[in-house]
């Protein structure tokens, strides 16, 4: 299945040559991201692993980590599963294929960028956002090329109806755009250092507008884009209710834009924009739970399948985690719990159990459906190594998350002890001591996850050669058919 192949029950040819590029890189920078994720983790245990190099210390590799597994890692699966989606649900070809490339290639030079300047020391400081003002007009280029691709697709598409996936893909292309520019409104001073447009509280307030909406719309609402068609194609039934999934999308997509304050709890933040933060965090857990169950109960008069088909037990184990972090931050965004929780390691659990838990669980099961249908093949290498897979990723995720939520809840306690004479009971140092051990578990779990990561490339590099599946055939999903309810392609 080539660029010029025909994959679309209408006959027509699509633009395969880009999704496959992108979903290939995904593979890499989702290693590449995780292994320098797993040398932080090490280096918080035996802190000389930064062998006393600049560019290799904590404080430089650490926005790598971040850049690398959401933009890169998470950026390029974007790409390819809503260049995929759109093309198969709007039964056209991309539209622009020299913009399409464009929007590879410049992508791809924004992370090398990225990963040469972040070591050495080149930084906004602002969190998602250290990138500095040369990169991030090269970003917005290629986000432009980016939205005039997708949209012109759907311009030109040959179906009446746009599935909802293109309504969060779209979402997430127009917000991050709005998010990006006004995040990053800066003025230069050299070629590599800039200052931001605004200050103090104000720049507090904007960067956490755009920090926990780059969570909202990059890590959420364009998953969901991708939930919404490979949970029903791997199932092989129609979404459980597609009038939820349109209240779904305007209930998340206007609710997140409100509930940024909710990181600046007990800050110079004034006390309103505190609590209005709170309530639309807690109001956002109905919207999140209803895309959750809407999800799984797709599942309907399918479980069996999860016995056998380790693809559907990584979507599903994604929704599950997705259910899990949404009720747990609207739980951590209330005053007295984030009073307890903020600063601690129990938010570094909650980060990664939606960032490993949700978005690259969907990931990788969506790169599973799509790898052999982009090589001509009719399944994975083989099936047992998905299944091996999953119960590695999942056992290191758990590892990871449990870890850092009893050492977060210990830290807190600890830091708040205070003594009868009001001194405080224990150091930060006896605090730093007494996580150790949660340490070394969530260094585990990372390598876990890495290796899972590891043994995925291998499956792939063995279907991408056409190397013959050497376990039990797979049946590939049919086409779904129900009368009534908006189809899949």
């Amino acid at each position: 299945m080539g660029d010029s192949a025909s994959g679309a029950l209408s006959g027509e040819t699509f633009n395969y040559k880009i999704v496959r590029q992108f979903a290939v890189m995904t593979v890499v920078w989702g290693i590449v991201g995780m292994a320098v994720g797993v040398l932080l983790a090490a280096q918080l245990i035996w802190p000389a692993l930064n062998f006393d190099v600049p560019w290799l210390t904590y404080g430089r590799l650490r926005p790598l980590h971040t850049n690398a597994v959401i933009f890169a890692f998470g950026g390029s699966a974007l790409f390819a599963t809503s260049y995929y989606v759109v093309q198969r649900t709007c039964q056209a070809r991309l539209f622009s294929a020299p913009l399409a490339a464009f929007t590879f290639w410049g992508w791809q030079a924004v992370i090398v960028a990225a990963a040469i300047t972040l070591p050495m020391g080149y930084t906004s400081s602002k969190e998602y956002a250290e990138l500095e003002w040369p990169i991030d007009i090269l970003i917005t280029l290629v986000w432009v090329a980016y939205a005039v691709v997708f949209f012109g697709t759907i311009v030109k598409r040959r179906t009446r109806h746009i599935y909802v996936a293109n309504w969060f893909f779209g979402a997430y292309i127009l917000t991050i755009a709005l998010l990006h520019i006004v995040n990053n409104l800066e003025w230069p001073a050299t070629m590599w250092k800039s200052y931001s447009a605004y200050a103090g509280v104000q720049d507090a307030m904007v960067q956490w507008w755009y920090g926990h909406n780059a969570v909202g719309f990059f890590l959420t609402t364009s998953f969901l884009g991708m939930m919404y068609y490979f949970v029903p194609k791997q199932a092989e039934r129609p979404i459980y209710s597609y009038r939820l999934s349109i209240v779904h999308f305007w209930a998340l997509s206007f609710t997140y834009m409100w509930a940024g304050p909710h990181h600046l709890q007990y800050t110079a933040l004034p006390d309103w924009a505190q609590s209005l933060g709170m309530v639309f965090s807690l109001i956002l857990l109905a919207p999140s739970w209803g895309g959750m169950l809407n999800g799984i109960m797709t599942l309907s008069g399918a479980w069996h399948k999860l016995r056998t088909d380790p693809i559907l037990k990584f979507l599903v184990v994604a929704l599950s985690f997705y259910g899990m972090s949404t009720f747990e931050g609207s739980m951590m965004s209330i005053k007295t719990v984030n009073s307890l929780s903020h600063y601690t390691d129990w938010t570094i659990g909650h980060v990664h159990s939606g960032a490993l838990g949700w978005v690259a669980m969907i990931t990788i099961g969506s790169l599973y459906y799509l790898f052999p249908r982009l090589f001509g093949q009719k399944q994975m290498y083989s099936t047992r190594m998905i299944e091996l897979h999953f119960w590695i990723a999942t056992l290191g995720v758990v590892l990871y998350i449990a870890a850092m939520w009893i050492a977060g809840v210990m830290q807190g306690l600890m830091w708040r002890a205070v003594e009868p004479d009001g001194t405080l009971t224990y150091t930060f140092v006896e605090s730093v001591k007494a996580t150790y051990p949660f340490y070394v578990v969530r260094l585990l779990g990372g390598v876990c996850f890495l290796g899972g990561m590891l043994l995925m490339a291998w499956n792939f590099v063995m279907t991408a050669r056409g190397r013959r599946p050497f376990d039990a055939p797979v049946p590939a999903p049919a086409p779904v058919s129900v009368a009534a309810r908006p189809q899949l392609a």
